[in-house]
């Protein structure tokens, strides 16, 4: 690896929150525009699983880069 092991450490650790807050925030706002609590868990899941696949990818493109 071309960065320091804490730094991709840290910088997954960030990853991960980001991806739990969005996904967190998009669950609530689906679960008070009506949908029922199985649909706001399932569009909160899949929004942690967005920003986690492209946190993961941007990081993967980042580390290529020299």
């Amino acid at each position: 690896m071309s960065y320091q092991s804490w730094i991709v450490v840290f910088a997954l650790a960030l990853i991960v929150a980001i991806g739990i807050i969005c996904g967190l925030i998009t669950g609530i706002l689906s679960w008070a525009g009506g949908a029922n609590l199985a649909n706001s868990v399932l569009r909160g899941g899949a929004s942690l699983g967005g920003v986690l696949v492209i946190g993961i990818a941007l990081l993967t493109a980042l580390n290529s880069l020299k």
